[in-house]
Formats: C-alpha cells, sequence, structure tokens
C-alpha cells in the first residue's frame, strides 16, 4: 500500500511543481518585425498590465478589453495554441488597474470605477495610436469587458475602425436567465441528469410572467458549464477556467496568485456595482462606427440569441452578427479559424473606411 501510494504521490508532486514553477513568459516569433511583450506602466495614476503579439509590428492595432471584468485573458492565449491572431492584428491584452498582472496589495480599491475604467481605456488607446503611429485602432470587448468597451467606444468613436463585441453582454434581466434555463433544462433533460435537474430548479424562481429568475448565480454558473455552454464548450469551470490558470506559462507563481486575488477583489467594487441591471437594447442602440457581433454557437452565459437581437436592434453605419460553430463563451480560443476569418473580414471591410 506504501509503494502505491508512493507511485502515485511522486508524478503527482512533479506535475504540481512544473504547474506552479512557471517562468512566466509569453509567446515570441523569429521575425525581426515581430513583437512579444509584457509589462505594467501607470495609467491615470494606477498600474496597468500589458501583453502584446504581433508578427508584425506594423499590424491594424487591436485592444482586447479583458472579461470579468478583472479577468486576464491572455491565459487563453497561453492554453490554446491555435489561435494567431497575431499574425493579422497587433493584439494588446489589457489587464486595467490593480487587476491581472498589475495586481497590487495596496491597491486604491476606491478607484476602481465605471468612469475611471473608462479614462483609462481612453487613455490606453491614445497610448496605443501613439506608439504604433495609428489614427485609429480596432477595439473588442470580452464578455464583461464588453460592457465598458462598448460605453468607452460611444464616447469616443474617432479613435476606433470599428466595435468588436465578443461574448457581448446584453441585458442581466429575466430573458437572460431564462434563456440559460432553457438550455441547461434541455441538455440535463436529454442526459437523464436528475440531480442537475434538481438543483436547476432549486437555483430559480419561476415568476408569473414565465420568464425566469436566478436565486444563485454562482450555483447557475456552475451548472451551466456541466451542461457545456460555459466558458469552454463541456468542460467544467474548473477545467476551463481554473487549470488553465495553475498550468499556464506566461506567468510566474506570484502572478497567478495575484491574479486569482484581483479576480476577487473586482467583484467588490463600485465598479461591479454600476455595471449590474442593464439592457443595452434600450440604452446603448446607436453607435458611429461599424459594429461586430461575436458568439459561440453554445454560449448561454452571454445567450447568442440576445447577442444576435441587440445586433438587429442597434443602428450603426455597418454591422454583423457571426455565430462560431463548436464554441461556447470562448469562441476566439476555442474556433480560432472560424474566428479568426471572421476578424480578418471585419478588417477587409473597415481598415481603409
Amino acid at each position: 500500500m506504501v509503494i502505491a501510494i508512493c507511485v502515485l504521490a511522486v508524478p503527482l508532486l512533479i506535475l504540481a511543481i512544473w504547474a506552479l514553477m512557471s517562468p512566466g513568459r509569453i509567446r515570441t516569433y523569429d521575425s525581426p518585425d515581430s513583437i512579444s511583450e509584457k509589462f505594467v506602466m501607470d495609467i491615470n495614476g494606477a498600474p496597468n498590465g500589458f501583453f502584446i503579439n504581433s508578427k508584425n509590428k506594423d499590424n491594424p492595432v487591436l485592444l482586447l478589453v479583458s472579461s470579468g471584468p478583472g479577468t486576464d485573458d491572455y491565459v487563453f492565449t497561453d492554453k490554446y495554441k491555435d489561435m494567431k491572431l497575431e499574425e493579422d492584428f497587433t493584439v494588446v491584452y489589457w489587464d486595467y488597474r490593480y487587476m491581472g498582472i498589475a495586481y497590487n496589495g495596496k491597491a486604491d480599491v476606491d478607484s476602481i470605477t465605471l468612469n475611471n475604467l473608462l479614462d483609462d481605456t481612453e487613455a490606453v488607446t491614445e497610448y496605443l495610436k501613439t506608439r504604433f503611429n495609428k489614427d485609429k485602432i480596432y477595439i473588442m470587448g470580452f464578455s464583461g469587458g464588453s460592457k465598458i468597451a462598448l460605453m468607452e467606444v460611444q464616447r469616443h468613436p474617432e479613435n476606433y475602425h470599428a466595435y468588436i463585441g465578443m461574448a457581448q453582454c446584453v441585458t442581466d434581466n429575466e430573458e437572460n436567465d431564462a434563456l440559460m434555463y432553457g438550455f441547461m433544462k434541455d441538455v440535463f433533460t436529454r442526459r437523464r441528469e436528475n440531480k442537475n435537474l434538481v438543483k436547476l430548479e432549486d437555483s430559480v424562481t419561476h415568476l408569473d410572467s414565465g420568464n425566469i429568475k436566478c436565486k444563485d448565480w454562482y450555483t447557475y454558473v456552475d451548472l451551466l458549464h456541466e451542461a457545456g455552454g460555459g466558458t469552454i464548450k463541456d468542460k467544467s469551470e474548473f477545467e476551463g477556467i481554473t487549470w488553465p490558470i495553475i498550468t499556464a506559462r506566461c506567468y510566474t507563481l506570484s502572478e497567478k496568485i495575484n491574479y486569482v486575488k484581483g479576480m476577487k477583489m473586482y467583484r467588490k467594487t463600485t465598479l461591479a456595482e454600476e455595471l449590474d441591471d442593464f439592457d443595452y437594447r434600450k440604452t446603448i442602440t446607436e453607435l458611429k462606427v461599424p459594429v461586430f457581433f461575436i458568439s459561440g454557437e453554445y454560449d448561454y452565459n452571454c445567450p447568442w440569441e440576445l447577442v444576435q437581437d441587440y445586433c438587429e436592434v442597434i443602428n450603426a453605419p455597418e454591422k454583423k452578427f457571426y455565430k462560431i460553430n463548436n464554441a461556447a463563451h470562448s469562441p476566439l480560443w476555442e474556433n480560432p479559424e472560424d474566428t479568426c476569418k471572421a476578424l480578418r473580414e471585419i478588417k477587409e471591410k473597415t481598415l481603409d473606411g
């Protein structure tokens, strides 16, 4: 028995050491025209983090406004190696003030407000325009980051070739919860997973209107991952989020710890409260730049049906909704071929416009 335990424990210990002790390096390229940078700099009096990848630094710049808000998304680029967006863009992954690699134990949490984040987005945009000698850049909001990116484009359309909402947040009302509920109920019923069906019913309130109201968001999202419509299609929350963070080579051990601390901190900020209770189909119905939405066909974290509906509602010089096959909430990394094809099409339509 002792020998058997040792045989199991040794490889697990080696795996744990390998996973936790990582160099913190990002992907690099052989070309002299390429750029691979990871750094923290001051923006409006607070530390902000950046990962920049491009095979050609003359490529148009794409600012990716991270999800959460408060979640660093470079972890997915590190995990899913087939995503090669840097062939077409200079991709800038931005860690907002005091999150991700910019986390600081002495963070001024009171400064994490919507107005400050919008001012930071403008300042980051101006920095990128100046550094890469561009009149305009592209901006892509991912999931919770789409709230900030959308509002910033509304404020300063002159800075952007186009707005791209990937896994766009549209509303947090009962309609959103009802679509999630319907998807999960169908999946669990088809699989005959009665325990999950009971958990699902316990996590919601059935309203007189016929809609659904979630009572416990964390249980609801955990069930969504079980149903296959979460962060990564058919992966649990541990497989889709936690394990990629643990095994990521782009963060040092201390950066991984700070990554988690930053995520938790952002859930308790003024910003988190300010971004609740929204329906952009009523409040942001027009943008002065081309608008494009990208959703996975199994995304029920931000249900794709609502995103398609928002695309029909919003008034813009040009707009299109892309539904990506075989992907849930993270189509750029789950199905990079189709998503990058859509982004190349967006670039061809708008770069000279």
